[in-house]
This record gives C-alpha cells, sequence and structure tokens, in this order.
C-alpha cells in the first residue's frame, strides 16, 4: 500500500522531472534537508512561544537571531543547513543536537561492514558509492576504536555461578608487534549453560601457553562470578591441567580425541596413516573405559615399536583422554571434542581472510569480538535432548549440580 495517494506521487514525478533512480535519490535528498530546515524553525517557534514574524502575543524577550551554518552527514549524503539561533543561547534542537554532524547512522554501518570482514578500501567504496563520503582507514580505524570500552566490559561482564560444560581452544593469527610480524593465539573460552545453550565467556590474546596463564584465565572466570564446571573439555593446553588443579579441583578435563587424533598421525607417514587411523578408532569407539584402554594396548602392540611417540602420547595422556567413558552417549557427544569451538573459528576465519596481517592486539580483538557478538545472536536452539543429559548430571553430580538449577 503506497504511503501518499498515486496522483500526489505523480504530481511529484511530473513537477520533480523525475527519469532516473538518480533523480529520485536527489530529489529525496532536498526533500529530506527541506523537511529538517522545517523541524528545526519548528522547534525554535515552540521554545520561543510564537511563530516567525508573529508581533503579537509574544511573552518573552528572547528573539531569534539568524542561522548558523551547518554540514550533516545523512543517508542522503552530506546537506547544508541552516540551524536557527535564538538571542539568549538558550535553544537546544533535538532534531540535530549540538555538536552531532553526523545523523545518517554511517558509523553503525562502517561497524556493521568492519564486522564482516570488509577491509578499510572495500568499506570506503562502499560508503562513497551509497552516501557519496570519503572514509579513510584511518577514520574506520577512530570509528570502530569506540567499540573498545564495550569490549572491556564484555571480557569482564559477571557470568552465571555454573556451567555444565566449558571449552577452550585457541586460533592463530599474524599481528604486527615492534615492527616484526609475530603469530599470535586467541584463546576462545565457550560454555555451554544450564539452559543448554552456547555462551562465549571470554578471548584472550597473545599470551604463551602456561601453568600461569591458564591460571590468570581461569581465576578471572572464578572473580566473574564462576562457581562450578562439571567438565572442561579442551585441545592439548600447556599447563591448563595444573592451573585447573588449583582453581576448580572438582572438575572434570577432558582432552579433545579429534585433536589428539591430529597431532598423533604428524608423527606417522603417510603410507602407514590411513590403516593406523583406522585403529585408533578402536580405542574411542567402544562401550567403556576398560575396552578402550584393551584396545589402545593391542594398539601399541601393533604399532608401538615403529611409532613409540605416537602411542607414547595416548599412553600418558589416558587419565584425560578417557574422561567421555563414565558418560552417556547424550554427554559422550558433547565433551569428547571441541569441534563446537572449531565451528566458531571458522566463522572468525571467515570475517579474517581479507586481514593477513593485523596491525595491533586490539585491531584483533575487535573484529573477534564483532564476530563473535554477530554469532552468537544465532545460538537459539539449545543441544538435543538437553532434559535427559540434565537429568544424568543431576544424577552424577547431585548438589554440585542441582542447587544452581
Amino acid at each position: 500500500m503506497s504511503t501518499l495517494p498515486k496522483e500526489v506521487l505523480r504530481s511529484i514525478i511530473v513537477d520533480g522531472g523525475l527519469k532516473t533512480s538518480d533523480d529520485v535519490h536527489e530529489y529525496l535528498k532536498e526533500l529530506f534537508k527541506d523537511t529538517l530546515q522545517e523541524m528545526l524553525e519548528a522547534e525554535l517557534d515552540l521554545k520561543l512561544g510564537y511563530e516567525k514574524h508573529d508581533r503579537q502575543g509574544k511573552e518573552t524577550d528572547n528573539r531569534r537571531n539568524g542561522h548558523t551554518k551547518k554540514k550533516v552527514k545523512s543517508k542522503y549524503g552530506v546537506v547544508d543547513i541552516n540551524v536557527p539561533r535564538d538571542r539568549n543561547g538558550e535553544f537546544e534542537p533535538t532534531v540535530i543536537p549540538k555538536n552531532k554532524r553526523n545523523i545518517s547512522g554511517i558509523e553503525e554501518q562502517i561497524i556493521s561492514l568492519y564486522a564482516r570482514g570488509m577491509s578499510t578500501r572495500d568499506i570506503h567504496d562502499q560508503i562513497n558509492d551509497i552516501y557519496g563520503i570519503e572514509v579513510s582507514a584511518e577514520m574506520v580505524s577512530k570509528i570502530t576504536d569506540k567499540i573498545l570500552p564495550q569490549i572491556k566490559e564484555w571480557q569482564s561482564h559477571p557470568v552465571d555461578s555454573m556451567y555444565p560444560f566449558v571449552f577452550m581452544d585457541a586460533i592463530h593469527f599474524k599481528v604486527r608487534e615492534n615492527n616484526q610480524v609475530v603469530s599470535k593465539a586467541a584463546y576462545v573460552v565457550l560454555g555451554v549453560n544450564k539452559e543448554g545453550l552456547k555462551e562465549i565467556l571470554g578471548i584472550w590474546i597473545g599470551e604463551n601457553e602456561t601453568s600461569k596463564f591458564w591460571l590468570s584465565v581461569l581465576n578471572s572466570l572464578k572473580n566473574r562470578g564462576l562457581k562450578e564446571v562439571m567438565i572442561f573439555s579442551v585441545d592439548g593446553l600447556n599447563g591448563f591441567k595444573q592451573a585447573l588443579e588449583a582453581t576448580y579441583p572438582n572438575s572434570e578435563m577432558q582432552r579433545c580425541i579429534i585433536h589428539q587424533i591430529r597431532s598423533t598421525l604428524k608423527y606417522v607417514p603417510f603410507k602407514d596413516r590411513k590403516s593406523f587411523a583406522k585403529d585408533l578408532k578402536t580405542i574411542y569407539q567402544v562401550a567403556d573405559e576398560t575396552k578402550g584402554y584393551e584396545a589402545l594396548m593391542e594398539v601399541s602392540e601393533k604399532w608401538g615399536k615403529k611409532y613409540p611417540h605416537a602411542i607414547r602420547s595416548w599412553e600418558n595422556n589416558w587419565d584425560v583422554l578417557s574422561t567421555f567413558f563414565k558418560y552417556s552417549q547424550e554427554i559422550r557427544k558433547i565433551i569428547y571434542t571441541t569441534n563446537i569451538i572449531e565451528s566458531l573459528h571458522r566463522q572468525y576465519r571467515k570475517v579474517t581472510k581479507t586481514k593477513t596481517v593485523f596491525p595491533t592486539d586490539e585491531s584483533l580483538e575487535k573484529i573477534l569480538y564483532l564476530a563473535s557478538k554477530n554469532v552468537s545472536k544465532k545460538w537459539s536452539r539449545r543441544y538435543d535432548n538437553w532434559d535427559i543429559i540434565v537429568n544424568q548430571l543431576s544424577i552424577i553430580y547431585g548438589e554440585r549440580f542441582t542447587n544452581y538449577l
């Protein structure tokens, strides 16, 4: 349904000489400008209590005092307007507040484009094509810097008291530091809350994997309100086990089976890799830990002499590789791998693929934060069979779990 009668629209087309979409855009720009101007004049009329040129009924000594020229950025490009003034300097327009020169939402547009991984050149071209406004790389950086306080707040925001499952993994990026390009890790912590929904709890950039680093991460989560975690599912993070024992000693730790397999196969030549991987499946696809360990011994007997380092990794880490055997298939599917974070990492790679090197840690933080917010909006579906999982966790962990439901 048209917002204006058809005859009015046709009159506008004829009187305005509108023949192309550009003509329409230019017409709307002028209409927008005139409307803004009238709104400003009407605001001052209301403030003074009388209309322009009205010589009667004046109940104030305040008077109009000319206009101030102002350029503002709008969805129709740069618009020149004349802001009316009053003699006493009391007029504060609400249509275009003082010191505001952007009424287009362009800043939000730039942040949105940046969050999708667009380069500063592409952002410049798109904003220029749509609004006729030049946006330099420095301006994009300055505008996106406005979200830095949000990132700081997000990194320290309170979290739930209990998460049944918490996942941790790292993704690496190139960052410029001290005039050199170095590889830095972004350590992502993701939780599954008591409703069965995913939450990104935080991202830490650039630290080395040590027990001291992981202790600081876990203490940060503790200080933000996290009291109980049933199971931590992690990649082979150096020093994490020691830090976990010092902060959440009652929590279980599951080392990601998929990462373990990938790590193991690095030490196996291509000619034996397929056969070796097939034998590894016999370890983690059985019913319980006893059968799993027996399968490990059989694989060790077959391959141990040929590839001792590959087998030794399974034997040395069996206590954290075998955790998932204690649980039902519903829980096993969730905890035996960090695929939940791998999926998130794919989204991060998607928005960072145009940026081979980040100029600073902050620039990397900005895009990961924005990507995280965009991804999180889609997480509205809880895990399958969540009611069954909650009942099982209630039986296994008792009050440690049920006190927080």
